[in-house]
C-alpha cells in the first residue's frame, strides 16, 4: 500500500493547448498526454513517474493506489496501457499471429503529480503529496513552469504513405468470408476482424499526436512516447469509467462514412445487429462484478459524429459490488467486447486464426487509475504504434452473418483515412488481388499457432565435424551459444537451453506438399512449438503454407522454389517467412499455387536436405 497523500492543486499561468504541453515535457522520462473527455473534460499531461511497473500483474497494480484527500481532481495515479495480449491472463486463448514489431503487453507508471486542463480551460499542477516528497514536488512545480514558458511549437511529423501489410486487401476479404462461414455454422455470432496499414518511419510520436489530435480533437486521445517509439491514440470510444462505485462503458458498433444521414445508420439492420450483440456482451461483462439488477442499457443507441464517420454508441451502466475493485472490473471486461466479438472467448480464437498479424496495444485499453478520479480507460482503436522504424495503424470492424467482404474492407479504410490524413500521410491505392479460386480453406477450428513462449531453435548442417554456414543460422537465432565438439556428418540443433547433435536422416523423394492457409504464416522465426506442423504432416505429406491472399509462403521445414526454364523463383522474404540460409540464387517474387502447378519443377531447399524435388498433392 502506498502512503496516504494530500491531494493538492495550484493554478498555472498557462494558455497552451495540451499537445504543446506534452511537447514541453517530451524529453523527460515517460511523458504522456490524455486529451478529450478524460476526468470530466480537458486534458491530463505528465512526466517523470516515481515508479514504472516491471513484471507485476497490471490488473493487480491498478488496485494499489494511496488513499488521498484534498482539492485536486486527479492528482496522479497509474497511467499507461493494457495491450490486447493481456487477454491471455484472463482467458485461455491461442497464441497470436506473427508480431512484426512486438510492443510490451502492458506499460503502467505511477505519477505523484500531473498537469490538468479543466473543462473551463484552466491549467493546474495537481499532486498526491507525501511528507517524503514535499520538497521534491515544490522543486518540480518550478521546473514545470520554466518548461511551459519555453514550450516548442509542433513540427511536421514526416508521415508518408501507408500500405496494407500483406496479405493486404485480398487477405482481409478472405478472412471476412471465412468468418461469415463460421457464423453460419454456429461457431460464433460476431467477430471483430482487423487489418494493418503501415509505413517506414523514424519520427517522434509526440509530433504526430500534436498534429493529428490538434486537428481531430478525439474524445479519448492518448499519447505515450517510449524510448523505442511509442503510441498515439485518437480513440473515440470509452472502455470503462469508474467513479466511486458507479461504472460505465460506451461500446461503439456500427459505422457510416460522413457526410451521410445518421438516420440511415440507425435503420441499418446489419449495424443494429452488430451493436445489439456487443451491448449485450458488455452488459454481461459488467454483470460479473456489479450488484445484481444494477446494470442497465438504453433502449436504442445514439448516432454520434466522430472524425470522418458516424458511430452507433450506447452507454451501459452498473454499480460495482463492494468486494470488487478496479482489478476485478478489468478482469471481467478485458479485452473490450466491441473489438473482440461474441461469444468473446471463441471470438478471440477466431481472431487468432484469421488475422495475419498479432495485435499489440491496438484493441487493448489506455488510461489511468487514480485515488481521486477513479478508473478511466479508452478502447485503444484509431491508434498509431511505432517501433523499429515502422509506424502502423490497425483498422477493423464487426463481422456478422450478412457482412459483405468488400464493404467490410471499405469500412476499415473509412476509419483509417481521416486519421492518416490528420497525421500528414496518405493511403496508397488498395488493390484487392488474390488467388481465392482453388485456394484451400482455413484450418478448421484447430489451427493453434506456435506458442512463442516455448522458444526458437536453429538446425545446422555438420560436415566432417564442422558446422556449415553457422553465422547465418546464429543471425536468425539472434544468439551466440556455446557449441559442443562434434564429429562426422549430422544435424546440430541449437536452442536457448543448449545444443543436441544427431545423424542425418534421408527424406523420401519427391516431397509431397499439402497446401494449408495460415494467415500471416509463421513469421521470421523458427519456433520450437511444432505441434501445428506435426498435426498437418499426415499421410506422408509436408505442409505447404499459404497466406490468406493465396501467396505461397514456405513448407514446414524448407524454403519453396520453382524452376521455369533456367530461372529460379522463390517467395519474398518480407517478414512472413524464415529467411533462408541455404537457398541458391533465385528471384524473389509473389508465387501462388497456380505458379507452382505451371512450373517446370518445384523444389524445396533447407540446410540439411539441400535442394530436393517436390510435387503438389
Amino acid at each position: 500500500m502506498l502512503s496516504p497523500a494530500r491531494a493538492a492543486r495550484i493554478a498555472l499561468d498557462c494558455s497552451l493547448p495540451p499537445e504543446r504541453v506534452l511537447l514541453a515535457l517530451r524529453d523527460e522520462p515517460w511523458p504522456f498526454a490524455l486529451t478529450g473527455r478524460w476526468a470530466g473534460g480537458g486534458a491530463i499531461v505528465g512526466a517523470s513517474p516515481v515508479q514504472v511497473l516491471d513484471g507485476e500483474d497490471p490488473f493487480q497494480a491498478v488496485d494499489r493506489v494511496p488513499p488521498a484527500r484534498g482539492d485536486a481532481v486527479v492528482g496522479g495515479g497509474w497511467f499507461g496501457w493494457l495491450g490486447y495480449g493481456l487477454g491471455a491472463r484472463v482467458e485461455r486463448v491461442p497464441p497470436r499471429p506473427p508480431r512484426p514489431a512486438p510492443l510490451p503487453d502492458a506499460h503502467l507508471a505511477y505519477y505523484d503529480h500531473v498537469l490538468r486542463l479543466d473543462a473551463e480551460g484552466r491549467w493546474w499542477f495537481e499532486a498526491l503529496a507525501t511528507p517524503a516528497r514535499e520538497a521534491a514536488l515544490d522543486a518540480r512545480l518550478e521546473a514545470v513552469r520554466a518548461k511551459l514558458a519555453a514550450a516548442p511549437e509542433g513540427r511536421d511529423p514526416g508521415v508518408g504513405t501507408f500500405t496494407l501489410r500483406a496479405p493486404g486487401a485480398a487477405g482481409h476479404t478472405w478472412a471476412v468470408r471465412e468468418c461469415v462461414e463460421r457464423i453460419a455454422a454456429g461457431e460464433i455470432f460476431q467477430a471483430n476482424l482487423c487489418l494493418r496499414l503501415e509505413t517506414q518511419w523514424s519520427g517522434d510520436v509526440t509530433e504526430l499526436f500534436a498534429r493529428a489530435a490538434g486537428s481531430l480533437r478525439p474524445a479519448y486521445g492518448a499519447c505515450f512516447p517510449a524510448p523505442w517509439g511509442g503510441i498515439a491514440s485518437l480513440s473515440p470510444e470509452l472502455f470503462l469509467r469508474r467513479a466511486g462505485r458507479e461504472v460505465a462503458t460506451g461500446p461503439i458498433k456500427g459505422t457510416m462514412a460522413r457526410p451521410g444521414d445518421p438516420a440511415a445508420l440507425r435503420e441499418s439492420a446489419k449495424d443494429r445487429a452488430e451493436h445489439v450483440m456487443i451491448v449485450d456482451l458488455m452488459r454481461n461483462d459488467l454483470g460479473r462484478v456489479c450488484e445484481y439488477g444494477s446494470v442497465v442499457a438504453p433502449d436504442a443507441p445514439e448516432a454520434q459524429p466522430h472524425p470522418g464517420v458516424w458511430h452507433l454508441v450506447s452507454e451501459v451502466r452498473g454499480r460495482l459490488r463492494e468486494d470488487a475493485g478496479d482489478g476485478a472490473l478489468l478482469r471481467a471486461a478485458f479485452p473490450p467486447g466491441s473489438v473482440t466479438g461474441a461469444p468473446k472467448v471463441q471470438a478471440l480464437r477466431v481472431i487468432s486464426e484469421l488475422e495475419a498479424t498479432g495485435r499489440e496495444v491496438y484493441t487493448g485499453a489506455i488510461g489511468f487509475a487514480s485515488p481521486l478520479a477513479g478508473l478511466e480507460l479508452n478502447v485503444a482503436i484509431r491508434t498509431f504504434e511505432a517501433r523499429d522504424g515502422l509506424l502502423w495503424l490497425g483498422a477493423g470492424g464487426g463481422i456478422v452473418a450478412d457482412s459483405d467482404p468488400q464493404l467490410e474492407l471499405e469500412e476499415c479504410l473509412v476509419k483509417a483515412r481521416p486519421l492518416i490524413a490528420a497525421a500528414g500521410g496518405e493511403i496508397a491505392p488498395v488493390e484487392a488481388r488474390g488467388d481465392r479460386a482453388g485456394a484451400p480453406p482455413a484450418l478448421a477450428g484447430g489451427g493453434l499457432r506456435p506458442d512463442p513462449d516455448r522458444g526458437v531453435f536453429e538446425t545446422v548442417l555438420v560436415r566432417d565435424g564442422a558446422p556449415v554456414n553457422l553465422d547465418a543460422h546464429l543471425r536468425r537465432l539472434r544468439a551466440r551459444p556455446e557449441l559442443p565438439a562434434v564429429e562426422g556428418d549430422g544435424a546440430l540443433r541449437i536452442t536457448a537451453g543448449g545444443t543436441a547433435f544427431r545423424p542425418l536422416r534421408p527424406r523420401r523423394l519427391p516431397i509431397v506438399l499439402e497446401p494449408y492457409v495460415l494467415p500471416g504464416g509463421l513469421g521470421d522465426r523458427k519456433w520450437q512449438d511444432r505441434d501445428l506442423l506435426r498435426a498437418l504432416s499426415r499421410g506422408g505429406t509436408t505442409p505447404l503454407l499459404l497466406d490468406a491472399d493465396g501467396a505461397v509462403l514456405e513448407a514446414a521445414w524448407a524454403a519453396v522454389l520453382i524452376r521455369r526454364g533456367d530461372r529460379l523463383y522463390t517467395p519474398e522474404e518480407d517478414g512472413r517467412i524464415l529467411a533462408s540460409t541455404s537457398r541458391p540464387g533465385a528471384t524473389q517474387r509473389r508465387l501462388t499455387l497456380a505458379d507452382l502447378r505451371a512450373a517446370d519443377e518445384i523444389l524445396l531447399s533447407s540446410s540439411l536436405a539441400g535442394l530436393v524435388p517436390a510435387v503438389l498433392r
